[in-house]
């Protein structure tokens, strides 16, 4: 049985409605799928219709923004989309993502880069806008090459990261999870950038403050990293999950549905049972 649980649609920073993406979902011969857009739960009902139509199971996910030193990113999994605490925050993100993306275009135009909100609302398709559909109007202009240079060189460095832009803390996002009913995981844990015994000190903080789970396995980690990542979960008994972070080839090209970086490989090398 193939499984994806990580990815995003236009309820936050993917390419593809949620219709859309459960159909690719089908296609790519994924049985089990959970729609994680960030800091968004606006495409879940959509997605759980239609993967209903399709016989795929969909989990209702979130994938949240954690205050952080580096990239923490947690994913809720059965989740009640209904929660009126979880709703509540969902709702106050799409204000600060709107009040960031005004001091995105003003940061963008400092540095040369002449990118319109209309521009990038056109990109998105929704109310829901974020640095890949600014990406995405910079490869169009011409200033970028690619979405993965937008992000090397303007989107994703040290300058543009002091942009504030409100974050809950680990302890309020798995807070707040759990009580919507869910279980927290965290999201590729590569981002953290830690090994060794650095990266077991994360895991066992995150685990007193009540994670549940780890992404074990994900596009771009190695099997290293894998290896890691299995050992921690075995050591903090912690599930384990598979997910790719699709968003569409215009976003992340070189990301599958269910496989690791480049398709060639599932990401979980033989089949669940």
């Amino acid at each position: 049985m193939r499984i994806d649980m990580h990815m995003h649609s236009t309820a936050s920073d993917g390419q593809y409605t949620p219709t859309e993406l459960v159909r690719k979902v089908k296609d790519a011969g994924i049985a089990i799928m959970a729609l994680t857009d960030h800091d968004s739960i606006g495409g879940v009902e959509e997605a759980a219709g239609t993967a209903k139509e399709c016989g795929i199971i969909c989990i209702p996910g979130i994938e949240l923004s954690i205050e952080h030193e580096n990239e923490l990113h947690m994913l809720g999994y059965g989740i009640d989309i209904h929660d009126r605490e979880l709703k509540a925050f969902c709702e106050e993100m799409v204000q600060e993502r709107s009040t960031r993306n005004e001091k995105i275009i003003t940061f963008l135009a400092d540095q040369g880069v002449d990118v319109t909100m209309e521009e990038v609302a056109e990109k998105a398709g929704s109310d829901v806008i974020g640095r890949p559909h600014f990406a995405r109007v910079m490869v169009e202009k011409g200033y970028v090459s690619s979405v993965k240079e937008a992000f090397d060189k303007y989107l994703a460095t040290e300058e543009f990261s002091k942009i504030e832009r409100k974050k809950p803390s680990a302890r309020q996002g798995i807070s707040m999870i759990r009580k919507a009913g869910g279980v927290a995981v965290l999201a590729h844990p590569v981002s953290l950038k830690k090994t060794g015994e650095a990266m077991e000190e994360e895991i066992r903080k995150l685990t007193s403050l009540g994670l549940s789970g780890i992404e074990t396995y994900y596009s771009t980690h190695t099997p290293e990293q894998i290896r890691e990542y299995h050992a921690l979960a075995q050591k903090y008994h912690l599930v384990e999950t598979a997910g790719s972070d699709f968003h569409g080839e215009k976003v992340k090209p070189t990301i599958f549905l269910g496989k690791k970086e480049g398709g060639k490989e599932w990401l979980v090398d033989k089949e669940l049972e």
